[in-house]
C-alpha cells in the first residue's frame, strides 16, 4: 500500500539527508582551516544533525506505517505523534538547551523563526491530523517542509555569527 505523496516525502527525506552532510562538512572548515571549535560550532552541529534526523524520521514514517495496511487516518495521525512530541520537544527547550551549552539564548531572528513558528506549526498540525480534518496528509507534509526551512533558516543565522567569531587557532605541534 503506497502513501498518498510517498515520493514527496522520499525527496523530503533526501533533501534533508543532503542538508545535514552539506551542513556538517561547512561546519568542518574552521577546524580544516586550524581553528578551534568553539562550543556554539559543537552546539550548533549536534542540533541541527538531531533536528534533521527527527525530521526524516517524520518523513519515512508515513510509508513506514502504510505497510502495516492501516487505514490513512490512522498513517497520519500515528505519524502526526510520533513526529510531534520530540519534534515540539526539541523546538521548545531550544533556548533553554542552547544557553545551557552556550552561555546565551538564540537571536531574535532564530527564536521567532525556529523556535515560534516551528512550534506553532507543529502544534497545528497535530491537532488537524488528530481532528481527522480532510486534507490531513497535506496538514502533515505542509508542516514537515516549514520544519525543515526553520531548521535551514536557524542554520543559515547561526553559521552567520559562527563565522563573524574570531578564528582562535589551535596549538599545532611544533615540528622540528
Amino acid at each position: 500500500m503506497e502513501v498518498e505523496a510517498a515520493t514527496f516525502l522520499y525527496t523530503l527525506a533526501g533533501l534533508m539527508i543532503t542538508f545535514a552532510g552539506f551542513s556538517a562538512l561547512l561546519l568542518a572548515l574552521r577546524p580544516a582551516a586550524g581553528a578551534k571549535l568553539s562550543l556554539l560550532d559543537r552546539y550548533l552541529a549536534k542540533t541541527v544533525m538531531t533536528h534533521i534526523f527527527v525530521l526524516t524520521a517524520g518523513a519515512l514514517l508515513p510509508a513506514l506505517l502504510a505497510l502495516y495496511e492501516l487505514q490513512e487516518k490512522w498513517i497520519w495521525r500515528g505519524s502526526g505523534v510520533l513526529f510531534a512530541l520530540p519534534m515540539l520537544y526539541l523546538q521548545v527547550t531550544y533556548p533553554r538547551r542552547r544557553r545551557k551549552m552556550v552561555g546565551n539564548g538564540p537571536p531574535l531572528p532564530v527564536f521567532a523563526v525556529f523556535v515560534v513558528l516551528g512550534s506553532v506549526v507543529t502544534l497545528a498540525m497535530l491537532g488537524y491530523v488528530l481532528d481527522g480534518l480532510p486534507y490531513s496528509a497535506a496538514a502533515y507534509i505542509t508542516a514537515l517542509t516549514i520544519d525543515f526551512f526553520t531548521v535551514v533558516f536557524g542554520f543559515v543565522i547561526a553559521l552567520d555569527v559562527i563565522m563573524k567569531q574570531p578564528m582562535e587557532v589551535s596549538e599545532r605541534p611544533a615540528t622540528h
